[in-house]
């Protein structure tokens, strides 16, 4: 019988909680974390707002990091430290009883926020904070982990890749726990700026909590966010040897490479359709099984048009019976740690049976005419979610959870 590889943990840091409990509350109710930006001064961007981290980060972070190890960290290696350790505290992982060996970490990193808005770098100890590798070796030293320890980038798509290694390494009987996932901030006046010259971002200032509106005929752009997502990935027979609680079971994954443009999608959804295809026939399930997608959706017009494309190529008449939403409505798009954080809100969805809302979708746009669970989370049994992500430089994947029974 194959090996099956399975959720026993996670834990997040967004804009909505400081913790999965707090997050997970707040996207049930419709709560959106886009605020007027407070990190530095932004009243000369085009964009002012974005999704930040609540304040008690800060507070938060030094009670669980020693000074002198949190002086050789940024900020976003800092999210990423707090939360593994959350997500293993949590979960009651004992490294005492478990082969370090056989355990791993892998995060998916686009930089280490060591930008304009982070403060306390010097030469002594600029090498560290800009070693996005440091990201996943803290974690490592943390618990004496000595299994496989990277990070992989693959911009907005960096931690569902992550997550997908994860499960080769324990699918290979290389691993018998994987700590995968991701973080990132990228809210600095030069990466908005950037941003904004190519059009990107949402400038709609005057209504933060209204301004990321994917799927909405009035769609401007996306709203950039900050968090960190961890999840802990095991092999059943492990989980099930230690007594841990299941979650769900990752089935499978697809990655593809568009090669069009390291900017735009392929027209029409084509290869974002071919990811899902992809993924459903390496999970080995029916497209009938999907219950419930949980959509990239940016809030960008081409995102969001070819993803509604995309889902229509694969599924058919069928698309129109899947619930499809976007969580980064509420969260705004945390770009590395963006795979991540929406993984583990999928698992959430098939835990208690809930569809997180698409929030801010007051005005439908004609060409987008799928179900996308419209201003309010929705009660449904869930037995196989897709949860999507779609990068720049074409560098797609879908990563497959199926409710675990045994």
């Amino acid at each position: 019988m194959a090996k099956k590889v399975v959720v026993t943990g996670f834990n997040m840091l967004t804009a909505l909680g400081l913790d999965w409990e707090e997050t997970w509350k707040n996207i049930q109710e419709g709560k959106s974390g886009v605020k007027t930006i407070s990190l530095f001064d932004a009243s000369e961007n085009q964009t002012q707002i974005a999704a930040e981290l609540p304040r008690e980060f800060a507070e938060k972070s030094a009670s669980v990091i020693k000074k002198r190890i949190s002086k050789q960290m940024t900020r976003v290696t800092q999210m990423s430290y707090v939360c593994a350790i959350e997500a293993i505290e949590k979960h009651n992982i004992d490294f005492d009883n478990i082969n370090k060996k056989r355990v791993g970490v892998i995060l998916g990193v686009v930089n280490t926020g060591d930008s304009s808005t982070e403060q306390g770098t010097s030469s002594k100890n600029l090498i560290l904070k800009r070693m996005n590798n440091a990201m996943s070796a803290w974690i490592g030293m943390r618990y004496n982990i000595e299994g496989p320890n990277f990070t992989t980038s693959s911009a907005c798509s960096s931690s569902a890749f992550a997550i997908a290694l994860g499960y080769d390494a324990i699918k290979a009987g290389r691993a018998d726990m994987m700590i995968v996932g991701g973080a990132d901030s990228i809210i600095n006046k030069e990466e908005i700026e950037g941003f904004n010259e190519i059009y990107a971002l949402s400038v709609a200032n005057d209504k933060p909590e209204k301004a990321s509106c994917p799927f909405s005929k009035n769609r401007d752009g996306f709203i950039i966010g900050e968090g960190a997502g961890i999840m802990i990935l095991e092999s059943e027979e492990s989980a099930k040897a230690r007594g841990a609680k299941i979650y769900a079971e990752l089935s499978d994954y697809a990655f593809t490479n568009e090669s069009y443009n390291i900017m735009a999608p392929k027209p029409d959804g084509e290869g974002m359709a071919d990811t899902m295809q992809q993924a459903i026939v390496n999970a080995g399930i029916s497209k009938d099984e999907v219950s419930y997608i949980n959509a990239h959706g940016t809030s960008t017009m081409l995102n969001d048009l070819y993803e509604t494309q995309a889902i229509k190529k694969v599924f058919g008449e069928q698309s129109y019976k899947i619930p499809v939403s976007s969580t980064k409505s509420m969260t705004g798009h945390t770009i590395g740690a963006a795979g991540a954080i929406e993984s583990i809100l999928s698992v959430l969805a098939i835990k208690d049976s809930v569809i997180p809302p698409t929030m801010n979708l007051d005005e439908a746009d004609p060409e987008l005419d799928l179900d996308y669970v419209p201003n309010e989370a929705r009660k449904q049994d869930l037995k196989v979610v897709l949860s999507n992500s779609f990068a720049f430089g074409g560098h797609n994947a879908t990563l497959v959870f199926r409710k675990y029974y045994g």
